[in-house]
């Protein structure tokens, strides 16, 4: 019996969906056949893919125009790891949607591209809920600590944060790399392979690493995320007649739980993907498509929500030089 090719390790949040969501990967009897999407129906995958990634492009690089035109932004924390989320999540949209469209254009790449692209995807991908937690910790002390905010929560220490942030996602993809290069023979990463993060990082030693960081990384970030929402929730109780700023924090790190929520559907798609195609082979290609949606997309569209439309202060602003930007390329009528 057929059965799906699986992925061999659960950092294949970034094996890239979007690699298989033009063609569906069998194995039979030690042979790998390929099927595909029609030609209308792959085409319009891929059209919708892009009308996606311009409208989130447009927003994100609205938001992030506005961020850096108000020096009230970025020498605020919480603005400046906010947009940090918004320039990440627009990098891994930006590579997921090339990928994506690339990969019915080209059944094979260049095994250094390819590093280069999943090791790129790996650490967007992770930096997102590492971010997501910095944020829920600024919100906390912003509402258990008021007094000491400004001395806890500085500009440098900010960046500082970010800066440790991307030094604990970069760790597991070079770390992958260092290992998949001692191993596999020089001439490996001058072929040409399906850009795959388990064809590339072949070891089975990657693949229990990776087991390991992804459950301490998950766990602790799910756990910040929970204790600031109880202690935030508990303050909220204990306000008289409840602050609006202290409902505002509750509601903004319930938030981030369903983004993280959202996210970590990466870490548990490869293993759900193989089942249902498993028990609905004829329906394949619509399931990796509705996870490439799932995983990539739609957790895409919390940050402009979460600060964009809910933020008062950031909102003005940015509808401010939206209006003021499309009152000056208006055309001039004579």
């Amino acid at each position: 019996m057929s059965v799906m090719l699986n992925f061999t390790s659960s950092a294949s949040d970034v094996d890239l969906l979007m690699m298989t969501s033009n063609s569906s990967i069998v194995a039979a009897g030690g042979a790998v056949s390929v099927s595909k999407d029609s030609f209308s129906s792959a085409l319009t995958k891929n059209i919708m893919a892009m009308l996606v990634w311009l409208t989130l492009s447009v927003i994100n690089g609205s938001m992030v125009r506005t961020f850096l035109r108000h020096s009230l932004f970025y020498e605020n924390p919480r603005y400046i790891m906010f947009i940090c989320m918004v320039v990440n999540d627009a990098l891994q949209l930006t590579l997921v949607t090339a990928l994506y469209v690339v990969s019915y254009i080209f059944r094979k790449i260049h095994a250094s591209v390819c590093c280069f692209l999943i090791m790129t995807a790996v650490l967007t991908t992770r930096s997102t809920p590492l971010i997501l937690a910095g944020m829920a910790l600024e919100r906390y002390i912003a509402i258990y600590f008021p007094l000491h905010y400004s001395q806890m929560c500085t500009v440098p220490r900010t960046l500082l944060l970010i800066c440790i942030i991307f030094l604990l996602t970069a760790a597991p993809p070079v770390t992958d790399l260092l290992i998949t290069v001692v191993k596999e023979p020089p001439r490996f990463f001058h072929t040409s392979i399906f850009c795959d993060h388990s064809l590339l990082f072949r070891d089975r030693s990657i693949y229990f690493k990776n087991c390991v960081f992804d459950g301490m990384y998950l766990s602790c970030v799910a756990l910040t995320l929970l204790y600031t929402y109880c202690k935030i929730m508990l303050t909220a109780r204990a306000a008289s007649a409840g602050l609006a700023s202290v409902k505002r924090a509750r509601n903004t790190v319930l938030l981030h739980g369903v983004q993280l929520l959202l996210c970590m559907l990466a870490f548990v798609v490869p293993s759900l993907q193989a089942a249902l195609i498993s028990l609905f082979p004829h329906l394949s290609l619509e399931i990796r498509y509705i996870f490439f949606l799932l995983v990539y997309i739609i957790p895409r569209f919390l940050s402009p929500i979460i600060y964009g439309f809910r933020d008062e202060l950031f909102r003005k602003y940015w509808t401010r030089d939206l209006v003021c930007r499309s009152h000056s390329i208006r055309p001039v009528t004579s």
